[in-house]
């Protein structure tokens, strides 16, 4: 599933053919995705201005010129992708009609932003803007790890006492906004903390340098346009490349890639996701 990265990279690539402009006619071709469409999605979509084209964790967040706001949820497999635009030198015709092309924005100027969603576990919601915090997958959710109420005393206070193995705890959206997998093994690799150890057995100089590496990889991760493993693509429909820069995450058996370690990373099962890890520099 797309993470804080690849979200973010969708995203931005939508900036220039959404914010700002008139969606003048939305296409609704099925009842719904992972759950049912609102009533009426695509006559309230059509015609509104997208006044801001944003990101909670994992969701984007398009507020309207009417009042709601347009949850867009990328799922295992869904793309936002952009046609009938020019995108840096070059211009994306209109494709024809793919199977699972489910919403089609056409927007003012030309250009078409369709999602296509080929396992059907993404998802779009409308919601009033006021209210968008309360929505039901928003609700709960921590703050986000590049904004400045994710900070080393927060971190620190929220860790503190937790049994719980300090993998699981990162990937918990209660206590910060759209980690993932590959995003949190990469930062407890880099600094050098096993996933299994008990998060409340960290000591405060270990948790606060966490802050800062976590932003640091998902910078990094922006900045190549996400991690590419199976379906993600960027509005575009390039590729992300964040994954040649993986130091630890889908490399088992591989030699550690710090020099001198002479070790091989490791994997083990936690709470039924993969975690990778140099035995010997995470201890």
């Amino acid at each position: 599933m797309p993470e804080l990265p690849e979200v973010e990279t969708v995203r931005r690539g939508l900036l220039p053919v959404m914010e700002g402009r008139v969606i003048a006619q939305a296409s609704v071709n099925r009842d719904g995705l992972r759950w049912p469409f609102p009533p009426g999605m695509a006559g309230r979509l059509t015609g509104a201005r997208v006044n801001a084209l944003r990101r909670r964790s994992k969701y984007i967040l398009a507020d309207l010129s009417t009042g709601e706001t347009l949850l867009i949820h990328l799922g295992m497999s869904g793309r936002m992708l952009i046609s009938g635009q020019m995108l840096g030198a070059f211009h994306h015709d209109h494709p024809a009609p793919q199977k699972h092309d489910h919403v089609v924005l056409g927007m003012e100027g030309g250009a078409r932003v369709t999602f296509n969603d080929a396992r059907r576990f993404g998802a779009m919601d409308l919601m009033d803007t006021g209210a968008a915090d309360s929505h039901p997958l928003l609700a709960a959710l921590g703050p986000e790890p590049l904004g400045n109420a994710f900070d080393e005393s927060y971190l620190i206070a929220r860790l503190k006492g937790r049994n719980t193995p300090i993998k699981s705890a990162l990937l918990d959206q209660h206590i910060v906004a759209g980690l993932g997998n590959i995003y949190v093994c990469e930062t407890l690799y880099r600094a050098r903390i096993a996933p299994q150890t008990k998060a409340g057995d960290l000591a405060a100089r270990q948790v606060a340098a966490l802050v800062p590496i976590i932003r640091a990889v998902l910078a990094e991760a922006i900045e190549a346009g996400g991690s590419s493993l199976r379906d993600f693509r960027q509005a575009d429909g390039e590729l992300g490349y964040f994954q040649h820069s993986f130091q630890v995450y889908d490399r088992e058996g591989q030699p550690c890639v710090t020099p001198g370690c002479g070790a091989t990373v490791g994997r083990i099962v936690q709470s039924g996701r993969s975690s990778f890890y140099c035995p010997q520099c995470q201890r």
